[in-house]
């Protein structure tokens, strides 16, 4: 999936503005300029179209933790992966709206998906774990579509 597709997802799920967005960003770190976040945000077949970096997508992840669950100084802000993969959105998600195992569950049973409780837990396992499993794209999906649901009602 996309770093845009979340962007725009995690945009209409909290209902952000153009500076929230921006400023979310900025709490992990990170200037950009709102004609860089209105090109992410556009359509794929709009001629100002951009790809949104891996770069960019963690310092967004990174700052909705913060802008979320606010800032404590005890600990400091979230590594930056050099890539994004969908299990690092999800984890970072999970971590932002402080969701437990069973709010998960409840999140996909609101978009008729189906998850257990083990498959969940090994997609937020390391990757070299043994249990460890990759995130798809659909289960990506879902995930902010019953996460948008929960929140927007």
């Amino acid at each position: 999936m996309e770093n845009n597709d979340t962007l725009r997802s995690v945009r209409y799920m909290l209902n952000l503005s153009d500076a929230q967005m921006l400023d979310i960003i900025k709490l992990a770190g990170l200037e950009v300029d709102i004609l860089e976040m209105n090109a992410w945000l556009k359509p794929e077949d709009a001629p100002d179209y951009k790809i949104c970096s891996d770069y960019v997508m963690v310092h967004f992840l990174n700052g909705l933790i913060i802008f979320r669950r606010g800032k404590d100084d005890r600990f400091p802000i979230p590594e930056v992966e050099p890539t994004v993969t969908n299990n690092i959105i999800m984890k970072k998600l999970r971590a932002a709206f402080a969701l437990k195992d069973c709010d998960l569950i409840d999140i996909y049973t609101s978009v008729d998906f189906r998850v257990s409780k083990p498959e969940l837990s090994a997609i937020f396992r390391k990757a070299d774990h043994k249990n460890y499993r990759k995130c798809g794209d659909q289960l990506l999906r879902y995930f902010l579509k019953g996460l948008t649901l929960k929140i927007r009602g």
